[in-house]
């Protein structure tokens, strides 16, 4: 459904979720469409990247499609399973579980800052940011949350189990951060996990993340 009868401007990024290049775009009203084109080139805008315009076409095309739809709901829905893995496994969900694509996990909880998490999970092969939690204590560049998402897992072909194994794998780093050995075997699980479900076409490659 279109958002712009609820709202007279709405942005939104043409990757992430969408799955396209990086970028983004605004839908507005008929009425503020020239006054906001205006504003965007040539004052804002430099000049068009012809190619990034037709990969954006791309995407906008694949998101008509009744495959990007079951992919998103898939989407959803491996965002829950992977909440839920992670409060089962002791983490600390910031709303308790998660309605979209998204989930905030309070790693201050576990005595440790977001900045720090991150750069484990990255040794281990896991891609995670680094987030503030409300009330966060800690300044934002260190922040005391993890922002994970499931989109580029989904688009992989990951789904439920594949979930509750991440949430095991991210815990298993939280749990034994100063474990050398026990951070060794997650990242060995990591790659297992990961060889399973490979980049399309880029499959050949080795040390593809999860």
């Amino acid at each position: 459904p279109s958002p712009v009868p609820h709202a007279h401007v709405v942005t939104t990024t043409t990757h992430k979720t969408l799955r396209g290049p990086r970028g983004g775009m605004i839908l507005c009203t008929a009425d503020l469409a020239k006054a906001i084109d205006k504003a965007v080139f040539p004052a804002l805008q430099g000049g068009p990247l012809e190619h990034v315009i037709a990969a954006k076409a791309v995407a906008f095309k694949q998101a008509m499609s009744a495959e990007f739809k079951r992919d998103m709901a898939q989407t959803v829905a491996n965002a829950r399973e992977l909440a839920a893995g992670l409060v089962e496994a002791g983490a600390a969900v910031v709303t308790g579980g998660t309605d979209n694509h998204l989930m905030l996990v309070d790693v201050g909880a576990k005595g440790i800052s977001g900045r720090d998490a991150e750069r484990l999970c990255e040794r281990v092969g896991i891609t995670v940011n680094r987030n503030t939690i409300p009330y966060d204590e800690r300044p934002p560049l260190q922040g005391s949350g993890l922002r994970l998402g499931t989109p580029a897992l989904t688009s992989r072909g990951m789904g439920p189990d594949e979930m509750r194994q991440i949430a095991a794998l991210i815990a298993r780093v939280l749990d034994n951060r100063e474990d050398e050995q026990a951070l060794g075997q997650v990242a060995n699980d990591v790659r297992e996990l990961a060889s399973g479900f490979p980049v399309p076409g880029i499959s050949d490659r080795a040390g593809v993340k999860a």
